[in-house]
């Protein structure tokens, strides 16, 4: 009997799946998925459990929560697309800006997610290095641009490493790439920026008409689980993802959630600037430590460890923190309960001699 096999894409054969932070043991502290250590605010809980209707389907338009996201930003309710997370937007704008022959350029290292979702939609990545000090080279991204680009992704603040794009950057950046080629801001970390000159994408979009920004419930508002993340652009662009978009796809108690969270904005912004100042004082920690810490301005910081990244990983997991490895480049460590800073204080300048060591 011959072995015979569905065909699959080559491309898509050898792609590997979105690897999610790993998973931590009850006495351990998981800073790998850059989560939102608070508990859901108050509301939001009986919100959700109010959802029972489980043999109904939900609204597949999100109508309700567009409308509000709508009126907070001054935009049309055909302006705002909501779905079950951004990265699933991301796929979305892949799939109805680009196809085989296309580019899609995006710095790296950035989200990594961002390889799959050109590749899956059948396009080619452009992969522009970052600056030395882990920000986006957006004059080279800019120069990457061809006749072949569909659509330029840029990651403010850049995950896995931190630093935010200017105001002023993003103007001369928007200057130089063509009307015709679409612009993803990919605002994930937005509410936790505290940079007065980092770049906000929502009062740019009347500006800039081939702008689209995306934004998420999963980080600040603490919603990971329940995958809401929202997009504002032009309506002929978000009608073009909504019919690339998986129908009925955002729940019904993702849907109350968001409401809910926005209801009690002004305690969220309250737990974000606490996160964002722990943030702060654990970035002037490590550099005391004489880490080459970058810019900070997510729920995170990232640690150049280098060829030491497996070594570091396994000694933070020890001392039971479990961080995020990349390859041979650097550790990305996310801003968690306010008990885990001493161990991780003291895990990473335990480190410093063994890299010291290796250079």
């Amino acid at each position: 009997m011959t072995d015979e096999r569905v065909h699959i894409r080559p491309e898509v054969a050898v792609l590997p799946a979105y690897k999610q932070g790993r998973q931590a043991a009850p006495d351990a502290f998981k800073l790998s998925s850059n989560e939102n250590p608070f508990p859901p605010l108050p509301g939001v809980v009986e919100a959700v459990q109010a959802q029972t209707a489980f043999n109904r389907y939900p609204d597949a338009t999100a109508l309700a929560v567009r409308a509000v996201l709508a009126n907070r930003a001054g935009l049309t309710v055909d302006e705002v697309h909501v779905a079950p997370g951004s990265v699933a937007i991301l796929h979305e704008l892949a799939k109805a800006t680009s196809g085989p022959g296309d580019e899609v350029v995006y710095a790296w290292r950035s989200f990594e997610a961002y390889p799959g979702v050109v590749t899956v939609a059948g396009a080619t990545s452009v992969q522009v290095p970052n600056r030395r000090d882990g920000g986006h080279d957006l004059d080279a991204m800019a120069d990457a641009v061809t006749e072949r680009t569909r659509m330029v992704i840029v990651c403010t603040p850049n995950n896995p490493t931190g630093p935010v794009v200017t105001a002023a950057e993003f103007d001369a950046f928007m200057a130089r790439v063509p009307s015709t080629v679409l612009v993803v801001l990919d605002e994930a970390y937005a509410e936790f920026i505290t940079e007065p000159t980092a770049v906000r994408g929502t009062p740019l979009l009347e500006r800039y008409p081939n702008l689209v920004v995306l934004r998420t419930f999963s980080k600040a508002y603490g919603l990971a689980g329940l995958r809401v993340g929202y997009a504002f652009g032009p309506a002929y662009v978000l009608d073009a993802v909504r019919a690339c978009a998986i129908p009925l796809s955002v729940t019904a108690q993702g849907q109350a959630a968001a409401l809910a969270s926005l209801e009690r904005e002004d305690e969220l912004l309250e737990r974000v600037a606490e996160l964002a100042a722990s943030r702060d004082r654990i970035v002037a920690a490590l550099r005391g430590q004489g880490w080459d810490v970058p810019d900070a301005e997510g729920n995170f910081v990232w640690l150049p460890t280098g060829d030491l990244t497996a070594h570091a990983a396994e000694r933070f997991e020890a001392a039971g923190i479990i961080v995020r490895a990349f390859g041979k480049e650097g550790i990305r460590v996310s801003i968690g309960e306010h008990e885990a800073v001493e161990t991780l204080l003291e895990t990473a300048g335990s480190l410093v001699g063994d890299l010291q060591a290796a250079r």
